[in-house]
């Protein structure tokens, strides 16, 4: 079981391709196997070509494919989520995210751009037949520092938000619920009445 991390990023580095490398620390640190793909690494040409055939984006569709689950990270460019995301969501069969749970994550310049996560990434991942689509984390410029060595590095605020989604992310894909404890399984024609 593999989840792919997919950096919808034009630039090599940026906050929301810090915010995916944290997820991508978590999930490892908790032994899920992690997989990745930087859109901008892609053909170019093929993206915006659409060439469905091109070495590069049969690779990377054969990666969405093989993984269990996605976490897709884009920075918020006029209220919506990247130009070379939506290019690479594009070329990506209708089905190609059936079964699978879905984590968007954001970065933006500042708070008011944060329900582009819900009205512009969600319906595309929706149509893409995405199983659950889990609620988004969006951070701003000053949630995420960068350090004099360059890195990127999350606040607690979001650090905290981060744990959490990981957690909802490896109990939805991994199914790793754990049934009540005490309770015994009654049968449907046992029940008396019902709330």
């Amino acid at each position: 079981m593999t989840v792919l991390l997919i950096a919808g990023s034009p630039s090599a580095r940026s906050r929301s391709s810090g915010l995916l490398d944290s997820v991508g620390q978590r999930l490892l640190n908790s032994g899920v196997e992690v997989d990745r793909i930087q859109i901008r690494d892609l053909s170019p040409e093929a993206l915006v070509l659409a060439d469905f055939a091109h070495p590069s984006i049969v690779q990377a569709a054969a990666k969405v494919e093989r993984a269990t689950a996605i976490v897709v990270s884009t920075p918020v460019y006029k209220a919506a989520y990247s130009g070379v995301l939506k290019v690479f969501l594009d070329l990506l069969p209708q089905t190609a995210l059936k079964g699978k749970t879905v984590l968007p994550l954001a970065t933006g310049g500042s708070p008011h751009h944060m329900l582009a996560l819900d009205y512009t990434l969600r319906p595309v991942l929706q149509s893409l037949a995405a199983r659950h689509i889990l609620p988004g984390v969006y951070a701003t410029d000053a949630q995420i520092a960068v350090t004099p060595e360059g890195a990127y590095q999350v606040g607690p605020d979001i650090s905290t938000r981060l744990d959490e989604a990981v957690s909802v992310l490896q109990l939805e894909a991994y199914g790793r619920r754990q049934p009540a404890a005490g309770f015994a399984p009654i049968a449907f024609d046992q029940v008396r009445c019902s709330v």
